[in-house]
């Protein structure tokens, strides 16, 4: 189905600066919306239920599981992420543009529910880099993070299955680039119809 909302899907490996982009875009583009998705994992830091992710228990999850509740949902470091089909396609539906953050199996996932959907994927500018922001986040134990270095090297070699790439070594350009992809999707031909079909019919073009 061809929805009037675009919706962009952005993934990349633990560490990658993806949420820091995220926000930085939401902050700047009142356009767009965020997709919030269930987790099974406990809130880190400052993370409240609803804003960044519902946090459910596995009992909850289960439950959505059965009643196919999800467009897709993954094991990602021993948790479960999962996103509403019902919550994206009410707000698509609708003209909004949302943004999803998530991993690759679940990009993969969601471009087979919605095939319009732009999937971005962010890399870091090198391993060493990658690890220092792990590191620096001070959120995992050392043997978390070289499980997250592990699953990074399985993740970026996703990266080819994507529409778009960013590499994130300089953060302001790499939000300019998120924010072009984004504002690029709402000029083309079919969204541009989607959103000024008055302007196109008063143009004899529709």
């Amino acid at each position: 189905m061809d929805y009037p909302g675009n919706l962009i899907v952005v993934a990349a490996p633990s560490g990658a600066g993806k949420s820091s982009l995220v926000k930085a875009l939401l902050e700047i583009d009142a356009r767009i919306q965020p997709s919030v998705s269930h987790t099974t994992r406990p809130p880190r830091g400052q993370e409240k239920h609803g804003r960044e992710y519902f946090f459910v228990p596995d009992a909850d999850f289960d439950a959505m599981v059965a009643t196919d509740g999800f467009v897709e949902w993954a094991h990602v470091h021993g948790r479960r992420y999962g996103t509403s089909k019902k919550a994206i396609e009410d707000r698509i539906a609708q003209g909004a543009d949302v943004i999803l953050e998530i991993d690759f199996q679940g990009a993969m996932q969601i471009k087979k529910t919605f095939a319009n959907a732009v999937l971005v994927f962010i890399l870091p500018p090198s391993w060493e880099e990658l690890r220092s922001r792990l590191e620096r986040r001070g959120e995992d134990a050392p043997e978390v993070i070289e499980l997250r270095l592990k699953n990074a090297a399985v993740e970026m070699a996703q990266a080819e299955n994507f529409d778009f790439v960013i590499i994130n070594e300089l953060f302001d350009r790499a939000v300019f680039d998120l924010k072009t992809i984004v504002h690029a999707q709402r000029l083309k031909y079919l969204a541009q119809v989607r959103a000024r079909a008055d302007t196109f019919k008063s143009l004899h073009i529709l």
